[in-house]
């Protein structure tokens, strides 16, 4: 699958119009649903492909925050033949009481892979965690930017940013958008 048919399987699989509040507390007019292209084997393949074309020179680990970073890390760790580590949001409370899981060295390099930005929040809250661990550096990879201040923020945070897409590379606009205009929009390309 090329990237021109990936951009079209992620619009038209996971691109969902509706009223909902997304976890920077934000409301929007539409989500990209990340399940909807991490539960499908053949994207999954494809956006793993492109990870490891964009990973860092010298990533010697990567990352992925629960739950939705999990299948995507998991395929690009087949893909690259890294380890990897799996990001709690929350430290467990209980056991080793950390929080990530997996084995981390002191200096590593780490690719952490993160399904849709909004404001980057959660990446960046994950990125800290990492560094606070040992990391020497953290490269952010994602799915898919909304473009709604996530570059800005990783910029701020000192965090190498690179998305596989952005909104304007699905052809979405900030506003609702009509599916059936943009149905016409992706046939038309």
């Amino acid at each position: 699958m090329d990237r021109t048919q990936l951009i079209r399987s992620i619009r038209d699989e996971a691109y969902i119009e509706g009223d909902f509040t997304l976890r920077s507390g934000r409301k929007s007019s539409y989500i990209i649903d990340k399940y909807a292209f991490e539960t499908r084997p053949q994207l999954l393949a494809a956006i793993a492909r492109l990870f490891a074309e964009r990973l860092p020179e010298g990533t010697g680990r990567l990352a992925g925050v629960e739950l939705g970073g999990v299948p995507l890390v998991v395929a690009l760790a087949l893909r690259s033949d890294l380890p990897y580590v799996i990001v709690r949001k929350n430290a467990k409370q209980h056991g080793l009481d950390r929080p990530f899981e997996g084995a981390m060295e002191s200096g590593d390099h780490i690719a952490l892979i993160e399904d849709v930005t909004t404001t980057g929040g959660a990446a960046i809250d994950a990125a800290g965690a990492l560094l606070e661990a040992g990391a020497r550096e953290v490269t952010v990879l994602a799915v898919v930017d909304r473009m709604e201040g996530a570059t800005e923020a990783f910029d701020a945070a000192g965090l190498d940013f690179r998305p596989l897409f952005t909104r304007e590379d699905l052809n979405l606009s900030h506003s609702t958008t009509d599916k059936s205009q943009l149905r016409s929009t992706i046939t038309n390309e």
